[in-house]
């Protein structure tokens, strides 16, 4: 048993030395505040928009974004509806979009849609009138400040900005919750805290944005692994930019509400990490001494597969427990056991307080019934807890597809998201008693 003991140890070690910095990330917000910003120009932007099959929600999105406080004129909403058999496509024309259908069966995926519509707006716009070009997903509200901040951003001299993501259906049920508390976690301590520091930010699936000059360098969008929001991170980083952060332009995000579809949207995440992982290890390497770059080694770290080691840990000391219990030797098992119960408290520990402070500092963000901020608290742990056996499926699974998540009903307004909050439900109740009085 003292081998094991060792070896659980060892491995404690090497989990905490990876995530160390992202520990110091929690206090950076705390210590640091955000420069002020430069003189503000007005830019011409493009808005790229993937939709497959998102009738119920596309119009949402394009109402919100004619709805920005910036000049309408100097935004240009493009749709791709890609592999689409509803009506996506003419919501999405009714809604006052630029709309492309796109229909192939063999290449699959958002970024082959995004490589596709690309080049339809370089066929039809060959002298590129576009300074910058956003990156939404079709079931995204963008609150109504959200490019006017993003432009403030990308007037400093930054030239691929990420977003604060935020949820539409945060109180729904505790993977909805789930979900709501990691983005708000990783954009408050860690892209935040990246922002602060300096140091390169990552992109989070949607809510971006990067620049003209980015895009002819890119000649097109060639990221069509299962994650190519992160692809897309460890291309740039490795190549030695920077991706920015602008903390008060704020999305929200629809969650999945089962977990067979959270299941498989993060299946496909892990399995995605991974083939970044392959492809980009070594260029992120080397990139730590070519550009002294500790972005390179955040990113390296992010991607770094660790479940390996915690899940052949957990594993080692139950075959322990077993042999001990089947062998009779009692005294013997006292020692995995008390490694699993150790490490299953201190993982749930961690990720509570991690989604406590998180739930303290973006209280006003979280828009749901208190009661729920404080009931999800619980189950945040276990929502981040089955990513285990999930990465254990990535493992056995040969191939994992990108398959799109379905919304069901009409889209939420940003009116409906805001109305979730208590102060709203009860303003809304005492109406309607005053009105039956």
């Amino acid at each position: 048993m003292e081998v094991i003991n060792l070896i659980n140890f060892i491995v404690a070690i090497v989990i905490f030395v990876c995530c160390a910095h992202q520990y110091i990330y929690l206090f950076i917000p705390f210590l640091k505040r955000h420069k002020p910003h430069k003189e503000t120009k007005m830019h011409n932007y493009a808005v790229l928009i993937s939709a497959r099959n998102e009738e119920a929600v596309i119009a949402d999105l394009i109402e919100s974004i004619k709805n920005q406080n910036y000049p309408s004129h100097l935004i240009t909403v493009f749709v791709v509806a890609d592999n689409c058999t509803d009506k996506t496509a003419d919501c999405a024309r009714q809604a006052g979009a630029v709309v492309w259908e796109r229909f192939n069966k063999e290449e699959v995926g958002k970024g082959y849609a995004l490589d596709f519509l690309l080049n339809q707006i370089k066929k039809t716009y060959p002298d590129d009138p576009f300074d910058g070009y956003f990156v939404f997903d079709a079931d995204n509200l963008l609150d109504e400040n959200y490019v006017a901040e993003m432009n403030k951003t990308f007037s400093d001299g930054h030239e691929i900005i990420t977003s604060y993501r935020n949820s539409k259906n945060f109180g729904d049920n505790w993977i909805s919750a789930g979900y709501g508390l990691m983005f708000l976690r990783e954009a408050k301590y860690l892209n935040n805290s990246r922002m602060l520091l300096n140091t390169s930010c990552a992109v989070s699936g949607t809510g971006f944005m990067f620049s003209r000059r980015i895009k002819n360098k890119l000649n097109g969008w060639h990221f069509h692994l299962l994650t190519e929001d992160i692809q897309f991170t460890a291309h740039n980083v490795m190549m030695g930019r920077k991706i920015a952060y602008c903390p008060t332009a704020i999305l929200y995000d629809e969650q999945p509400v089962t977990f067979q579809q959270s299941w498989t949207q993060r299946e496909r995440w892990a399995k995605g990490y991974l083939q970044v992982f392959g492809r980009y290890c070594v260029g992120l390497f080397h990139g730590i001494f070519k550009h002294h770059s500790f972005s390179c080694y955040d990113i390296l770290l992010t991607l770094l597969p660790t479940f390996p080691l915690t899940i052949g840990t957990l594993v080692m000391n139950l075959t322990a427990v077993i042999v001990g219990l089947c062998t009779g030797a009692g005294a013997a098992v006292s020692g995995p056991i008390g490694s699993l119960i150790g490490y299953m408290v201190s993982v749930y520990l961690t990720f509570f307080v991690i989604g406590l402070l998180t739930t303290i500092t973006e209280w006003k963000q979280i828009h749901c019934r208190k009661r729920k901020k404080i009931k999800y608290l619980f189950t945040y742990p276990i929502f981040m807890f089955t990513y285990m056996p999930i990465n254990v499926a990535v493992v056995l699974r040969r191939k994992v597809e990108w398959k799109p998540i379905q919304h069901g009903g009409k889209g939420k307004t940003l009116s409906d998201i805001y109305a979730q909050d208590d102060e709203q439900v009860a303003s809304v109740q005492q109406t309607k008693t005053k009105e039956r009085v």
